[in-house]
């Protein structure tokens, strides 16, 4: 799954730090989003989304064949 999570924290001037408090997860937690090491729960996909105001589609997005 592709995401513009760091798109996103760069447009908002947000840390990986800040974001990761906001959301209630570690810092590690909001790097290995990123870096797609790790796709989020719906739930937190959906606390990502209010963060910045945006959709969920908006933030992350199925590549082919998945």
């Amino acid at each position: 799954m592709k995401n513009n999570l760091k798109v996103l924290r760069a447009i908002h001037s947000i840390t990986q730090s800040d974001l990761a408090g906001k959301l209630g997860v570690s810092r590690q937690t909001v790097n290995a989003i990123e870096t797609g090491r790790f796709n989020p729960s719906t739930l937190l996909a959906l606390k990502i989304s209010r963060v910045f105001g945006v959709g969920v589609n908006d933030i992350f997005e199925l590549e082919d064949g998945e």
